[in-house]
């Protein structure tokens, strides 16, 4: 299952989401294959899943997400479901 978490924030425009992806490391494990980390991006921020089989990617990955929406808010709010 994971640690999932939501940061809600205003979503930056589709241009600044399309640099924030280029950021993103590699989501895939490959050895064991499997997903290290998901996300969803909706209406009111961002859903994030780290299914802890690379933490050390898995932060990068959440930290991409929080500079992009640090970017464009004065505050982000970031809880754990």
């Amino acid at each position: 299952m994971g640690k999932e978490y939501k940061l809600k924030c205003k979503v930056p425009s589709d241009a600044n989401l399309s640099a924030m992806f280029r950021r993103l490391p590699n989501p895939i494990h490959r050895h064991p294959l499997a997903e290290i980390y998901n996300y969803k991006v909706e209406a009111d921020g961002f859903y994030f899943v780290d299914h802890l089989v690379d933490t050390k990617t898995a932060s990068v990955a959440l930290r991409v997400f929080i500079d992009a929406a640090l970017s464009h808010n004065q505050t982000v709010e970031i809880s754990e479901l």
